[in-house]
């Protein structure tokens, strides 16, 4: 069996965030990842100082009922962000939210 040599990826210097979104999503961009080692933490549940700070706020358990596309989406973004779907989408309303003020 031959061992092939791997192609080491590169972070490229970007333009703009668009450009940078691009990347990261690009097969280059996820190839990246995969080869980069976890890090470690402490502690994996604090995430995001936004996750951590929804987290010390008292929730409050509801049901909410959204279109199959729109949730389909969500799931879809999160992944690509590293996220769960209800992560996310509690992020989504309280940036939201707060943007309303």
């Amino acid at each position: 069996m031959t061992k092939r040599k791997l192609e080491k990826v590169r972070i490229p210097k970007f333009e703009d965030e668009k450009e940078e979104a691009k990347w990261w999503a690009s097969a280059k961009g996820r190839a990246f990842l995969k080869k980069q080692p976890m890090a470690k933490t402490p502690d994996r549940r604090k995430g995001s100082a936004l996750v951590a700070k929804l987290a010390r706020a008292n929730s409050v358990q509801i049901a909410l009922r959204l279109p199959a596309p729109d949730l389909a989406k969500a799931r879809e973004m999160a992944e690509r962000k590293g996220l769960g779907y209800q992560t996310f989408l509690k992020m989504l309303i309280h940036e939201g939210l707060e943007r309303q003020g």
